[in-house]
């Protein structure tokens, strides 16, 4: 399996090159050449455990690892989870990293039960174990620079900190992020480990990197590597749990296809699941769910892909305008036309807005479908659903479900991935149910007072190159 990438600048390469490339030198994004159909398989993959499972669909993609090797990659990736047991209707035995619940008229997908309590660590913390195996092979080292908007930093931290061969450079937008956010990434004290508290936003932060990433000399010379979902390994191993949740809903519900409504914001975890459909996987939609930073709800909804202004909202980790993994979209949408991709970006680029003509079926896309929650009603759907049946909804779980539920939809079940854990967000979770105590975590407990490290610097490409140049 080789890789391209969306702008046609790169000649195909293999999978770990692909990897340790990260952002395409041309400035795109990395694909494979083609997705494998796996309609053949799907009978005998939804009786697999997580990990056999993440396996298989992994192996597709990454040909040039031996078999053996990556299965141990996988294995230790997981490992770290903290196991959950399986709802109790469910057929199979043992415990699972990531459960999947009915709650009221949905089923809940949780994927926050790894070292961080987000959903960041399914793929960091297999991105982390596959960086280290290929710089083992090379003796090489990596130093990876990241912008995160909350979520993405502490998990790429915990799976880098301590990696032979490798440094870590999280760039967070100050005051933009949750204490717990900012404690988990901040906490963290290790030599290899270094957080820059940005003055800016997230889309600040996501620019400096794709600028620095973009000075090659500067990339070569620093050995720069990126954990963001501008790496394709990190969409790969979010593909895994579309797979995962179809499976166990369809054998809850006895449902031939099921829907999906995911909270997004730089699009990365959302295109993971359309990368499942196009492999086969019978996904009827995607629900596209955004808070008030809406600019991908708007585009599914009118054609207009254009900026705004970034408003603060209870699901900081959505907090975006400008969403990397469009580009991806883009480019299968145009047929993988990399001249038209280019032709797109550059028009957005200049005028901060594009705008694409319709299908004939009158959507931009027959699985894609817009979703909106603003703060109103982030807050009753975490209110209602506790209320009525029990599940305490994270902020941007609570966006998905809200979306979901007003999304029209023709009765297939409709799972909704909860992307962090509720303990993360303890102000959201009290101005919706007056109760700040049900947002705990022994995790998040012990971070209290614990010291912490950070080093502020301005929204200025130059000064955080400066900063990396120094300590690389």
């Amino acid at each position: 399996m080789n890789y391209v990438s969306t702008r046609g600048g790169v000649a195909p390469i293999p999978f770990k090159e692909a990897v340790m490339m990260g952002l395409a030198r041309d400035g795109g994004l990395l694909l494979p050449e083609s997705f494998p159909d796996v309609r053949d398989r799907l009978a005998a993959w939804s009786k697999l455990p997580y990990g056999e499972l993440a396996f298989e669909v992994v192996r597709l993609f990454a040909d040039d690892i031996p078999e053996a090797d990556l299965r141990e990659i996988v294995r230790k990736s997981y490992a770290a989870f903290r196991p959950v047991p399986p709802a109790p209707d469910q057929a199979w035995t043992g415990p699972e990293p990531v459960p999947v619940r009915p709650a009221g008229p949905v089923h809940l997908m949780e994927l926050f039960h790894g070292p961080t309590l987000a959903f960041k660590d399914v793929a960091l913390q297999f991105l982390g174990n596959l960086f280290e195996y290929v710089l083992g092979e090379s003796g090489r080292e990596l130093n990876v620079v990241v912008a995160t908007s909350g979520d993405t930093g502490s998990a790429a931290i915990h799976g880098l900190r301590g990696r032979k061969g490798v440094r870590v450079f999280v760039l967070h937008p100050a005051g933009r992020v949750s204490p717990v956010q900012e404690l988990q990434m901040t906490s963290v004290l290790d030599d290899n480990v270094f957080n820059v508290a940005l003055g800016g936003t997230f889309d600040d932060a996501q620019r400096i990197v794709k600028t620095l990433f973009s000075d090659l000399p500067f990339k070569d010379a620093h050995r720069l590597g990126a954990v963001n979902s501008i790496n394709w390994a990190r969409v790969l191993a979010q593909v895994v749990y579309y797979f995962y949740g179809a499976f166990r809903t369809m054998e809850r519900t006895g449902a031939s296809e099921v829907s999906f409504s995911v909270p997004t914001g730089n699009f990365g975890d959302v295109f993971a699941g359309y990368v499942a459909a196009r492999m086969g996987l019978p996904v009827r939609r995607l629900v596209v769910a955004t808070n008030e930073n809406d600019i991908l709800a708007r585009f599914f909804s009118t054609g207009v892909y254009a900026r705004g202004e970034v408003v603060p909202t209870l699901s900081p980790s959505m907090d975006i305008q400008v969403a990397s993994n469009f580009e991806r979209w883009l480019f299968l949408h145009a047929g993988r036309d990399a001249a038209r991709v280019r032709a797109w970006m550059d028009g957005f680029a200049a005028t901060g807005s594009i705008e694409l003509p319709r299908l004939a079926d009158g959507t931009l896309d027959p699985v894609l479908r817009p979703g909106r929650a603003d703060t109103a009603a982030t807050l009753e759907t975490i209110r209602r659903f506790h209320a009525d049946f029990g599940a305490l909804l994270d902020p941007h779980a609570a966006v998905g479900v809200s979306a979901a539920l007003a999304a029209p939809g023709a009765g297939e079940p409709v799972v909704c991935l909860c992307t962090a854990h509720p303990a993360k967000f303890p102000d959201a979770i009290a101005r919706a149910t007056g109760d700040a105590s049900l947002a705990t975590h022994p995790a998040v407990e012990a971070l209290k007072g614990a010291p912490t490290r950070k080093f502020p610097l301005p929204a200025d490409a130059k000064a955080v190159a400066d900063f990396v140049a120094a300590r690389t």
